[in-house]
């Protein structure tokens, strides 16, 4: 074990701050003051907080405080991958422009119509003190790291500001803002009609769902009386960082954080687990506004009167192609329904999406420090987790499913999944439903929860809630292929334990193709003998036909389906855009003739990139992590290790969003299964986990890729949640800004 010197060293803790004396003589400015109370300031934090990096490069960081760990973690982030920390806050903020220029500047836009940086700055000033202390802690960490590491170079932000923070505060993915697509809004604000559909669109076999998964299992299910829980986000890979987070108030959490944040987004503590999946419940929408134009001002139809159009100028900055900033300024348009994102025909849509800030931040952090159930119903009570349904498990033995708790009543004779008409005031939100009026599953009968982003009404199976006591918006995802797999697999397992948790984890089942193949091989049996493709499709049509439906690294028949799959999937994506329904239901409205057809054009694919149409799936669908961009290049010529697992599209548990980039006949996964973890509730919490690649940003730290070959095999490491867990297998213990070991 390697313990760095803890003195503090003030000149390299000073030599990223700005002018701290002026010349001799003439005193201290003000800005010399106040860079040296700052940082005094990160001396007393710095003091008071402990990382240790375990032999997997992932940081436990305690602090006296909460603000400590918080200042703790943040510095960690930083060192692990402060791109990352600080490209979400270009994107949180409305300022990825000033990096990357114009091709960025309409989502910057789009951030903006809903961001006020300064509306943040007020509401920092109205938080309470405790959470101002963290938000001060958390740039602080930053900053401190900045002033210990000239040798990074910030695109953007040189210095972090409290506030900052309230710019992000939910964790997910994709923020609800993303509802609002680019191109409508360029053509909108641009005035240009053909933006709405000059963006090149990917093919939709190239899209992997959104989504997670969530499993817990209560004590009377298992072989030794504990609950269990399944943490399985699908993100991006590298989208967040695995750590603990520890302080003497009472703090000790461990999961995924979001670069950037200073929550455990999901994870557990000693008492409770908490895992979010993203919500099919319709909690944004569109209303379209009838606009009047009348005396030179702008005007929307609200029943019988007219209501003034709020206009407001947005100034936004973009990076030439010669480094130099560049302004633009656009006039925008809002509602009391929220901004207006785009038009339809004569109307003018604005969407309406929580924007709670402050409540959305308390909760994601006070939810950490929850003991069980109740406490973390309590927490609840704010209403500001919009974008996600919740598997939930403690140390009691409890378990839940517990839907969003940001959704707005509404009146549900109207359809909310197209825009409603804004100017009859019956459609407008009638303020945010009350918890024991959503759907909830509270230690059912069958003994387990799940949710897959599909509808809560196979939650519990038999004691799921039923659809028919809530309104329609309360979902708008429905079933899913893994739903299906989720149920049976659940539904027929009794006597689980930590290990069959992480199996079923990684079952192998595909349902949907388990649907699709046998109608694909009957399609194929009913051609005449005359037809030509009785001959050309034998060899696929029988390795098909007494297949399992099972991926695996060896599976020709899993190549095989895949490759037919996304000629359907993709045919049917289109029809899902123009029909405004789903794309499961349009795989099913596929006719004989199309499943054909798409199976001689997989296989024409196969042949033509691999030389041959029985490739074993492994030497198809890799993983490769080549750098630190976060847009990685792929490349066939360069070390991969093939993947068992696939898609979740077709009921994958366990899901690896690939598929073949320019210059490449392999598919490389850039999203899916991207943190795991299962958790034990016995007498001390227990878990093992996996991050994708590894911890480190960094190409030339060991823990880059250091987690690759356990991640594609489903071989999750031992947590080092407890102290004595930690020992022998500590690689350095230091403090922040002052001794940093090299980045890891």
């Amino acid at each position: 074990m390697s313990t760095p010197h803890h003195a503090p060293h003030r000149r390299a803790l000073l030599r990223r701050l700005p002018v701290t004396l002026l010349i001799a003589g003439l005193g201290l400015s003000s800005t010399a003051r106040a860079a040296d109370s700052e940082a005094a300031r990160w001396q007393r934090e710095a003091a008071a907080i402990t990382i240790t990096r375990d032999d997997w490069g992932i940081a436990h960081v305690h602090g006296k405080t909460d603000a400590d760990a918080v200042f703790g973690m943040a510095y960690t982030q930083a060192e692990d991958d402060f791109n990352r920390v600080e490209t979400n806050y270009l994107v949180s903020l409305g300022r990825l422009a000033e990096a990357e220029g114009d091709k960025a500047i309409w989502q910057d836009l789009r951030q903006r119509l809903y961001i006020d940086p300064a509306e943040l700055k007020v509401l920092y000033g109205q938080s309470p003190a405790w959470l101002r202390k963290l938000m001060v802690a958390w740039a602080d960490g930053l900053n401190a790291y900045l002033a210990a590491h000239p040798d990074v170079h910030p695109r953007v932000i040189t210095h972090f500001e409290p506030w900052m923070a309230l710019s992000f505060t939910e964790g997910s993915i994709g923020g609800d803002i993303e509802r609002a697509k680019l191109g409508p809004l360029e053509a909108f604000y641009d005035h240009d009609p053909a933006a709405a559909t000059a963006r090149a669109e990917v093919p939709a076999s190239w899209i992997e769902p959104t989504g997670s998964n969530g499993i817990a299992i209560a004590p009377k299910q298992t072989v030794d009386g504990h609950a269990l829980l399944l943490i399985n986000p699908h993100t991006s890979f590298y989208f967040r960082s695995e750590l603990q987070m520890s302080s003497d108030e009472g703090l000790d959490a461990y999961g995924a954080v979001t670069w950037g944040q200073f929550f455990i987004y999901q994870g557990f503590n000693p008492h409770i687990g908490w895992m979010h999946t993203s919500t099919g419940a319709d909690v944004i929408d569109d209303f379209a506004e009838t606009i009047v134009h009348q005396n030179g001002k702008l005007y929307y139809r609200y029943g019988k009167k007219l209501r003034p159009v709020t206009v407001k100028q947005i100034t936004l900055k973009s990076r030439g192609a010669d480094g130099t900033m560049q302004t633009r300024t656009f006039t925008t348009y809002a509602t009391h329904h929220g901004p207006i994102v785009r038009a339809d025909g004569e109307h003018w849509i604005a969407m309406a999406i929580m924007n709670k800030p402050i409540p959305a931040l308390e909760q994601s952090w006070l939810r950490t420090k929850a003991s069980d159930y109740a406490s973390y119903m309590k927490i609840a009570e704010l209403k500001a987790n919009s974008s996600n349904n919740t598997i939930f498990a403690d140390d009691k033995g409890e378990i839940a499913y517990l839907h969003p708790q940001f959704v707005p009543k509404r009146d549900d004779r109207f359809d909310y999944t197209q825009p409603v008409d804004g100017s009859n005031p019956a459609t407008d939100w009638q303020g945010l439903t009350p918890l024991d009026q959503l759907p909830r599953v509270y230690d059912p009968s069958v003994g387990w929860v799940f949710n897959t982003n599909d509808w809560p009404y196979s939650a519990a199976g038999k004691d799921s809630p039923k659809q028919a006591d809530f309104p329609r918006y309360m979902d708008s995802a429905g079933e899913n292929p893994r739903g299906i797999h989720a149920t049976e697999m659940l539904s027929q397992q009794h006597g689980f334990t930590l290990g069959a948790l992480l199996t079923d984890a990684f079952d192998s089942y595909l349902p949907a193709f388990a649907d699709l193949i046998p109608k694909l091989v009957a399609d194929y049996d009913a051609l005449p003998v005359s037809d030509p493709r009785k001959q050309a499709l034998a060899g696929p049509i029988d390795v098909l036909r007494h297949w399992d439906y099972r991926w695996g690294i060896a599976s020709i028949p899993m190549s095989v389906a895949e490759f037919t799959g996304d000629v359907l999937w993709d045919a049917a994506g289109k029809d899902a855009k123009a029909h405004h329904d789903s794309i499961y239901v349009e795989m099913t409205r596929r006719t004989s003739e199309e499943r054909l057809n798409a199976l001689q054009a997989g296989i024409a694919r196969l042949e033509q990139d691999f030389g041959y149409w029985a490739v074993p799936w492994g030497e198809i669908n890799r993983f490769q992590r080549n750098d630190g961009a976060i847009e990685q290049k792929f490349d066939d010529a360069k070390p991969s290790i093939p993947v068992p697992f696939t898609s979740s599209r077709w009921g994958s548990l366990a899901s690896f969003g690939a598929h073949r980039w320019p210059g490449t006949k392999r598919f490389y996964g850039t999203n899916g299964n991207s943190f795991v973890a299962v958790v034990e509730f016995g007498k001390r919490v227990e878990a093992r986990a996996i991050t994708a690649g590894g911890e480190s940003g960094h190409p030339d730290s060991p823990h880059f890729d250091d987690e690759a070959e356990r991640y594609t095999t489903g071989n999750l490491r031992t947590v080092y949640f407890w102290p004595d867990e930690l020992q022998g297998h500590i690689e350095s213990v230091y403090h922040p800004a002052f001794s940093a070991p090299p980045q890891s």
